[in-house]
Order: structure tokens, then C-alpha cells, then sequence
């Protein structure tokens, strides 16, 4: 009963609840969809760092905190082994040694310092997915008779390279000599980060254990089956491996804390103030329908209404008005959401990098729950605070207000 009298009131001025309604939606809304936006950004970084890197990362303990003084000062040694260990754990998908250098690249005429991996390319480029853009050639293969090299975009072009010709790699050994080897680009390709590009190459790593003189890797990346594996992978791993220290991707993903950290921020803050606007705007449109209706309260609290019940039915006024304005804005963003998984939006490339990306926004049951309820307790309090006063006025007062 209380209910359908907050119903009809509401009716009683449509274009002031509208407007209300509008607002609240407008306000869901908007909220949802930057969630959903960061959600989308939290879970794209999170992926593109666990594929990266893999789920959980197995080395050295001094291999994650500390300088090398010579290439693999700090690597694994029987990473077959090892290897054929690790694979034994049911939440084990595929580990991925690599072998991480530095040194110079040259054409014969150039030289240019570069930042090597030694990946195994059957398991890198199946395991991963596509995590890099091939601009011309094909990728690595372990079958390949010459030592052979993938090249950034940016570092092909400045050795005037192309799939086909012949470089020269120069690096340190782990004894601390210089050695050299001749290498032929397979392929050329981009990560999307121009800064990258212009150091990175890919290399197998029986051609990066030849060149510096090792049978070591550097560390080795493992592939679960589910993120949600990973807290108990990562506690049964670094148990049966008491001498080595296992980290998850998270702890390598300098880059993806950053960015959620910052996005934490400007989100809360845009929430915060599109509360802030939803309360102002409930709480206007309750105290002029509340100022309107004085005389009305006195007569009802004249025949009898308790200021309880007269409190309770304007908060579910507001209740009304929230209500319909959250699930409003929440079937928009809802509909807005799908769409763009229909209708493909190309984001500018953010700083740093020289690709866009897809517009995408997450739907998350739990966030449409949370800002709906926090939508509608807001219209309510808002609703309650401005009635307390009016409802416990004395009644002779209500009456002869004009």
C-alpha cells in the first residue's frame, strides 16, 4: 500500500520526475560504462602481460633483483629437466624457457645496439597467440638449418633489412668474451611500441645459447590453464622448488599497475561526482514536491499518519525515482555495451604505442548490481533527509503553511 501512494505521488508532477529519472539514469549510466571501459582495460593488460610473460615466471632468485655482470650470471642450468618437472603439475599448460641478451646488430656498415630473446618458436608463437604483427616474412621455426632472426620494424629499417639478409649479431659470452655470429632475417614485425621496436629481436634459443657460449636460460614462463590457478600454483611450485623463486605476471607488469592505479583514480573520482549530481538533483526535486505538499502533510498527520509512516512513504518516493532511473540507465549501458561488440569503435593509440585498439566495454554482474543498489539508497536518503524536517513539524504549523 505504502508503495503504490509513492507510486502515484510520483506521477503527480510527471515533468519533475522525469526529470529526476533522466538524471539517475543518465548517472548509472555513465557509470557503468566507465567501469565497464577500465574492466576491459584491467582485463586486456592483465592478459597481454600473463601472455607475455606467462602466468607465473620460475628463476633464480638473484636473476629478478639484481644486475648481471656477465649474460647469465643469474640463469638456470638443466632447463630440459627442469623443465620436464614443472610440466608434471596438473595446472601446468606449457613452459617457455627464454634467454635474454644484449649486445649490437650489424649490416656490415652499421652497427645498432639490440635487445635479444631466445624463445623456442613452435611453443612461443602457439602458446601466446598473436602478441606480435608480422610486417613481412614468416615467423621462427625450430627446424631452420641457419641461425635466423626476427627484427623490429623500426630496427629493420634502420639496418635497411628485409626477410632474406644477412646480419651480424656481436654480444658478450658468459666468460666475457666477445663473440660474433652471422644470422639471417626470417621475418619482420611490430609490438605496437615504436621504442621497442627500434632494439627488440627474436631469436631461437639454440642460436642465443651459441652466440654467448651457454647451455643456461634465463628464466623459464609457465602457462596455466586458468588465471584463477595461479595462487596455487605459485604456492606448490615454489614449495617443490625451495632454491628458485616463482613470481606471478602480476609482479613483472610494471606497466599494468600503473595504469590501473591511475584508472582507479580517475574512476572512483568520476563516480564520486556523479553521485554527488544524482544527490543534488534528487534532493531538489524531493524538496520542492515536499514544500509543495506541506499543507497535506499537516492533514494527514490531523487524521492520524505518524511521522514514520509519512517518512517512509516519501523515502520510497525516492526509492520509485531511483529505482527507475538506475534500471533505466542500466538497460542503456547494457544495450550501448552489446553494440559496440556489433558495431566496432577504433580507439586512438594510447601514449607510447602507434596502434589503436577495439572499444570495448565489460559487462560485470556484480558492478550492475552494486551501482543500481547504491543508485537507489542514495535517492532514498536523499529523499528521507529532506522530509525529516517537514514531517515533524507541528501539525498546526503544516496547515497554515502557504
Amino acid at each position: 500500500m505504502w508503495l503504490k501512494f509513492a507510486l502515484q505521488n510520483t506521477l503527480r508532477n510527471r515533468r519533475r520526475s522525469l526529470v529526476t529519472v533522466s538524471i539517475a539514469a543518465l548517472g548509472t549510466a555513465g557509470i557503468l560504462l566507465a567501469g565497464g571501459f577500465a574492466l576491459f582495460t584491467y582485463e586486456s593488460l592483465a592478459e597481454a602481460s600473463a601472455r607475455d610473460s606467462g602466468h607465473l615466471v620460475l628463476g633464480q632468485p638473484d636473476q629478478f633483483v639484481k644486475d648481471e655482470e656477465v649474460p647469465l650470471q643469474h640463469g638456470l642450468d638443466n632447463a630440459a629437466e627442469l623443465r620436464a618437472q614443472l610440466l608434471t603439475d596438473p595446472a601446468v599448460r606449457a613452459v617457455l624457457p627464454r634467454v635474454e641478451f644484449s649486445g649490437l646488430i650489424s649490416n656490415g656498415d652499421k652497427s645498432v645496439v639490440m635487445v635479444g630473446l631466445g624463445v623456442e618458436p613452435d611453443s612461443e608463437f602457439s602458446v601466446k597467440g598473436p602478441f606480435l604483427t608480422l610486417k613481412d616474412g614468416e615467423v621462427l621455426s625450430s627446424n631452420a638449418k641457419d641461425p635466423e632472426v626476427m627484427l623490429g620494424e623500426a630496427l629493420a629499417r634502420n639496418l635497411k633489412a628485409a626477410p632474406g639478409s644477412s646480419l651480424t649479431l656481436l654480444a658478450s659470452t658468459t666468460d666475457g668474451a666477445l663473440n660474433a655470429l652471422d644470422v639471417r632475417v626470417k621475418a619482420v614485425f611490430s609490438t605496437g611500441v615504436p621504442e621497442v621496436d627500434k632494439r627488440l629481436i627474436y631469436t631461437d634459443i639454440a642460436t642465443a645459447q651459441k652466440l654467448l657460449a651457454t647451455q643456461k636460460v634465463s628464466s623459464m614462463g609457465l602457462f596455466l590453464s586458468r588465471m584463477d590457478q595461479i595462487p596455487a600454483a605459485q604456492a606448490r611450485l615454489a614449495g617443490a622448488h625451495p632454491g628458485l623463486k616463482v613470481l606471478t605476471w602480476e609482479d613483472q607488469a610494471v606497466f599494468y599497475q600503473a595504469v590501473r592505479n591511475l584508472y582507479n583514480r580517475i574512476f572512483g573520482a568520476l563516480g564520486i561526482i556523479i553521485g554527488v549530481i544524482v544527490l543534488f538533483v534528487v534532493t531538489n526535486a524531493m524538496s520542492m514536491s515536499i514544500i509543495e505538499r506541506t499543507r497535506e502533510i499537516g492533514t494527514l498527520r490531523a487524521l492520524g499518519t505518524l511521522p514514520g509512516q509519512l517518512l517512509r512513504t516519501l523515502s520510497l518516493e525516492g526509492m520509485v525515482l531511483g529505482g527507475v532511473g538506475a534500471l533505466t540507465g542500466a538497460a542503456a549501458a547494457l544495450g550501448i555495451s552489446m553494440l559496440l561488440y556489433v558495431v566496432e569503435i577504433q580507439m586512438p593509440p594510447p601514449p607510447g604505442r602507434s596502434v589503436g585498439y577495439p572499444l570495448y566495454v565489460t559487462v560485470d554482474a556484480r558492478m550492475y548490481l552494486a551501482t543500481i543498489v547504491t543508485m537507489v539508497l542514495l535517492t532514498m536518503a536523499a529523499s528521507a533527509w529532506v522530509a525529516r524536517k517537514t514531517v515533524h513539524m507541528p501539525v498546526v504549523d503544516a496547515l497554515a503553511h502557504t
